[in-house]
């Protein structure tokens, strides 16, 4: 993919529809072709401290679940799919990868022997606070181009955004 003058691909490609389809408006593409560019060189760069630490796509997702649904650090899988926003089926396996490195275990709930309760294990926990400081500083630097102002701002439109998707 060619670049212009400032190294935006996205604006190429709107150029070229721009001169190819004269009677389209490309101009949606120069957010959403940037917004996806953005995440997927953002997934990549935040997805390091999680693999160094063993655990796959989606992983961390569950122990910071659990890890900020306060003490005693525990979900129902339901809870948990509805939490990160993913099948039951997808929460089981990530809580086998999770229960099998020690980071997690699973008991009989209480108040239904049919379901099964998910808790972070003491080493869970310990690996979810280190993990979640360098998620953090990771995403501080994603955004360090950006003045508190502009964060503000580009937080409230994408909450605008997500409104539509309601």
């Amino acid at each position: 993919m060619d670049l212009d003058e400032t190294g935006d691909a996205v604006a190429v490609m709107v150029e070229q529809w721009r001169r190819e389809r004269p009677d389209l408006d490309a101009s949606p593409m120069l957010v959403v072709g940037r917004m996806f560019r953005t995440v997927g060189a953002w997934d990549r760069a935040l997805r390091g401290p999680f693999a160094e630490a063993g655990l796959g796509n989606g992983d961390f997702d569950v122990l910071a679940a659990l890890r900020r649904s306060g003490d005693p650090y525990e979900l129902s899988a339901g809870e948990l799919s509805r939490t990160v926003l993913v099948t039951t089926g997808a929460i089981t396996k990530r809580v086998d990868r999770l229960e099998a490195a020690g980071w997690v275990t699973r008991s009989v709930a209480e108040e239904d022997s049919r379901g099964r309760r998910i808790a972070l294990t003491e080493a869970g926990r310990r690996l979810t606070d280190e993990l979640m400081e360098a998620h953090l500083a990771n995403q501080r630097e994603l955004l360090r181009g950006l003045d508190d102002g502009e964060r503000a701002a580009l937080a409230r439109l994408l909450a605008k955004l997500g409104d539509d998707l309601h």
